[in-house]
């Protein structure tokens, strides 16, 4: 069934995307009202009536273009962490991240996405990086290439005495240990600074605009449609013990995507520095 479906042409998901976005988001960006936010760990970590309703709604919609499969969203796993354990299932899975970059969201920043990925048996096959008040949209097919706006993405390499320019795990999100091993990267040739939405970094990384990613939290929906849009764009990614990034989790961390092989081990092995004497 999953083979069969994969061998269309997947139009109906992009839809399903934008019409979630156009129904639930985008009528509410910067129109929200106090009480349609509201904090979930702290006063960083936000999540809004845009962000339940459109996972809502993708849930549905995803769901009945792909008979038999489940959705491990942020909103419903913060509701219910049990529902993790559907990426080591049987099913297919689809990973959505209704609005990546809530903060951006609340505070009338066009800088977030839709994020929905597409896994079987925690192989990545397709994901969609929707930018809704931007307008763009980033589509990957595991061994297909990767689009924006159906052009063809390639990540290329890095001018040589280029700066790497690395988006990292923002510091209000990251505890001491976390900063000590992301400072790393401040270091001759590397420009780290904190990342805005995850699901934009990895479009930058895959556009080749900034050289790499770095992030110590391992949370599927943040990454999952991200990771294959990099490495379809000719990119690579990995944690700091050199295995691949697991969406079922357990992951060393931090872990990195980059615009070539050679960068990321650049930015792994300042990483995996800090753990030595």
């Amino acid at each position: 069934m999953i083979e069969q479906f994969l061998a269309g042409d997947l139009a109906d998901v992009e839809e399903a995307v934008r019409k979630a976005a156009a129904a639930e988001i985008l009528p509410r960006f910067r129109q929200l009202a106090a009480h349609e936010i509201v904090e979930k760990n702290g006063p960083h970590d936000l999540v809004t009536v845009a962000d339940r309703l459109a996972e809502e709604h993708l849930t549905r919609s995803l769901c009945a273009l792909l008979p038999g499969s489940v959705v491990v969203g942020e909103e419903s796993v913060h509701a219910d962490p049990s529902l993790l354990g559907a990426l080591h299932g049987d099913a297919p899975v689809w990973i959505v991240d209704p609005v990546d970059g809530t903060r951006q969201f609340v505070h009338g920043d066009p800088g977030f996405a839709t994020l929905v990925a597409l896994a079987h048996r925690g192989e990545l096959l397709a994901s969609w990086t929707y930018a809704p008040a931007l307008d763009l949209m980033a589509v990957a097919r595991r061994g297909g290439g990767a689009r924006l706006d159906g052009v063809p993405l390639r990540s290329g390499h890095p001018e040589p005495g280029e700066p790497l320019e690395v988006a990292i795990s923002h510091y209000d999100f990251t505890n001491d240990e976390q900063k000590r091993v992301l400072a790393t990267l401040l270091t001759d040739g590397v420009s780290p600074r904190p990342c805005g939405s995850a699901g934009l970094e990895y479009l930058h990384v895959a556009q080749g605009s900034i050289a790499a990613v770095a992030f110590s939290w391992e949370n599927p929906w943040d990454h999952a449609a991200g990771l294959l849009l990099v490495h379809e764009a000719g990119g690579a990614s990995g944690t700091v013990a050199g295995e691949p990034f697991r969406v079922t989790g357990g992951n060393a961390l931090p872990f990195s995507a980059a615009r070539d092989e050679a960068t990321l081990r650049h930015i792994l092995g300042l990483l995996a520095s800090a753990g030595r004497p």
